[in-house]
């Protein structure tokens, strides 16, 4: 997030530079209220670009063995462009170089998931999975105790990924 605030803040003292220049090019002819517009322009745009280059930068920088399999898009009314092209602002990481099959029960797995946000911290979570009745449960809820099924949907992509890789 610092690192994108300073690039937001150089775009805007380029693009304030580069008016001026091209106000200084043209003779002086151009109005002086163009230099702050073309700065906020330059912010706005590097603003824009980051938003929506999030996902490919952090999903191309994933470890080995960790697969997207679910990703969210977002839209808001103060985010304008957002209602044109929506951007994505979450996903979810399977790892897939961590799938454990049950020794007792061929049809149950269990992996660990990263949930990744746009301005949060990842989370990871344990997620079994049925197979053969397509069910999944967090094991124990984090209290040690049994775990929690859950019916999912047919085509749910993260179980679906995970019945595939076990």
């Amino acid at each position: 997030m610092f690192f994108e605030l300073i690039a937001v803040i150089v775009a805007g003292i380029a693009g304030a530079g580069a008016m001026m220049l091209v106000a200084r090019m043209a003779g002086g002819r151009l109005p002086k209220w163009l230099i702050p517009v073309a700065a906020g322009v330059a912010m706005l745009g590097t603003t824009i670009s980051t938003e929506y280059s999030w996902f490919s930068r952090t999903s191309l920088a994933l470890p080995a063995g960790l697969e997207v399999v679910q990703t969210a898009e977002n839209t808001a009314f103060f985010r304008p462009w957002t209602l044109v092209v929506p951007y994505t602002d979450r996903f979810v990481a399977l790892d897939t170089g961590n799938v454990r099959a049950n020794r007792n029960d061929a049809a149950l797995f269990m992996a660990d998931i990263y949930f990744f946000r746009r301005w949060g911290a990842v989370q990871s979570v344990e997620l079994m999975v049925n197979c053969e009745t397509g069910m999944r449960a967090d094991p124990g809820l984090g209290d040690g105790g049994a775990p929690v099924w859950r019916d999912a949907l047919p085509d749910d992509p993260i179980v679906t990924q995970l019945c595939e890789t076990g």
